[in-house]
């Protein structure tokens, strides 16, 4: 397949008389390619890692790759609602602005919920959704975080964060507290690192040390936006498993790949997912935890080239 190298940059300018505001978005490779875009998890991150390690290679496949943070996060503009129907209209209005029929979507990570929501309000203008790291339930990711740490620090005696999860045990499940709190738990404990990474992957996460953007925008990840988020939406509470049936009988294909090391996910959680829409629309990569792009990006590009044919 004949590679192209076009980078569209759509200037702040535009998408300000567009949006109202500036949403910072980038499109790499050549308009009439598969269009791939990319939803960046969250609330409060930004795109920044999948635009400089995999948006080019991906697009050097044959597809027409968009990035963009959501409004109010990242690189965006701060004049957010943060809810989903701001957030749709900022994405569909995207896809319009691109003169895109049918996009395929990269959910990754809260990216993936993002997706859903997205695909159920506008069915005809999504050709697939493929979940990367994205949960169908928040609330049994909480339970496998939990029950993963409890573990950990029972077996090494750990007392005082044996004590945190038992008052964690006790906390109002939908709050923000207890969603922070495990997310908290799951970054202590390493759950979203692979243990193994394999030499292309040291590679790639050398660019945190030496690509200025990475280095600012990698670790940043913003406080205001999921509390308000979650108050506006309650979107840690939501599970999404009718959601996705009812997408996929209205002819949106959905896939996922995801990481055996990725410690928001029980293999009980990728097994139900593969019983609601096929083992083989799921690729479950060794060495990989939730960074799919980044852990194992050659299978992820092969992944994407096998999921959204």
């Amino acid at each position: 397949m004949k590679n192209y190298f076009v980078l569209f940059i759509i200037m702040f300018f535009q998408l300000s008389f567009t949006f109202g505001q500036n949403i910072y978005i980038k499109a790499f490779g050549d308009t009439s390619s598969t269009p791939i875009i990319f939803l960046h998890g969250g609330p409060g991150y930004n795109s920044s890692t999948f635009e400089i390690t995999t948006a080019q290679k991906l697009a050097d496949e044959g597809y027409y790759v968009v990035v963009y943070d959501r409004r109010g996060e990242g690189r965006s503009g701060n004049n957010a609602k943060y809810n989903f129907d701001q957030t749709h209209s900022d994405l569909i209005r995207i896809i319009d602005s691109l003169n895109i029929d049918s996009a395929n979507l990269i959910g990754h990570s809260f990216g993936g919920i993002i997706a859903v929501t997205f695909a159920e309000k506008y069915s005809t203008r999504v050709n697939s959704i493929v979940f990367v790291g994205a949960p169908v339930s928040l609330q049994e990711s909480f339970k496998t975080i939990i029950d993963s740490c409890e573990k950990i620090y029972t077996d090494s005696n750990d007392l005082t964060n044996l004590s945190y999860i038992k008052m964690l045990k006790l906390m109002d499940t939908s709050s923000i507290m207890y969603s922070s709190y495990c997310f908290m738990h799951a970054m202590q404990n390493g759950f979203y690192s692979t243990k193994s990474p394999s030499q292309d992957a040291q590679k790639i996460y050398s660019l945190f040390k030496s690509d200025s953007v990475l280095i600012k925008n990698a670790s940043k990840m913003g406080y205001t936006q999921p509390q308000v988020f979650l108050k506006n939406e309650a979107y840690t509470t939501l599970d999404l498993s009718m959601n996705i049936l009812n997408l996929i009988d209205n002819g949106v294909k959905i896939t996922g790949m995801y990481g055996k090391e990725d410690g928001l996910f029980s293999t009980k959680q990728i097994n139900d997912l593969k019983k609601m829409i096929g083992d083989e629309n799921i690729l479950y990569f060794d060495n990989c935890s939730h960074s799919v792009f980044i852990d194992q990006q050659k299978l992820f590009i092969e992944g994407i080239n096998k999921l959204t044919k």
